[in-house]
């Protein structure tokens, strides 16, 4: 008897998740968006990589993790708006960056990338009052 009941068994423990969507959908939907920080002034960038070249081969990635500090609300929209902008800017100041300064024997001055950064910024956005945060300045060899 137990045998010939369990393919119906089977069907309403595959329905089971499909209600429980469908009741969520139907009342307030929480957002699942993962937030870094409580702060409203902050805007997350994803990491950028650059090669780091020598002897005319790649010998590892420079990884560059940052963040902007925007108080002004109104600058905080522009820097929004201008976001692909300033991440094509950092990507390519990066690059001669590492280009230029970066070896994989050493780290690389750290001080020196973020007023890099912070010039980009200021420039990009066409007023000072968003400040750059260095989240992460890592260096991978290859070997």
């Amino acid at each position: 008897m137990r045998l010939r009941l369990l393919p119906v068994w089977l069907g309403l423990l595959t329905l089971l998740p499909l209600a429980a969507g469908a009741a969520e959908e139907g009342g307030e939907k929480k957002s699942s968006e993962h937030k870094l920080t409580q702060s409203v002034s902050y805007l997350p960038l994803d990491p950028i990589y650059t090669t780091i070249v020598e002897d005319n081969r790649a010998q590892g990635m420079l990884m560059v993790g940052v963040g902007l500090d925007v108080p002004d609300e109104g600058l905080r929209e522009v820097a929004t708006r201008s976001m692909p902008v300033l991440r094509d800017a950092y990507v390519r100041n990066l690059m001669a960056f590492t280009a230029t300064i970066v070896r994989t024997d050493a780290q690389p001055e750290v001080t020196q990338l973020a007023a890099r950064l912070q010039n980009i910024t200021d420039r990009a956005l066409g007023k000072k009052g968003a400040k750059i945060l260095l989240a992460q300045v890592a260096i991978r060899v290859n070997r």
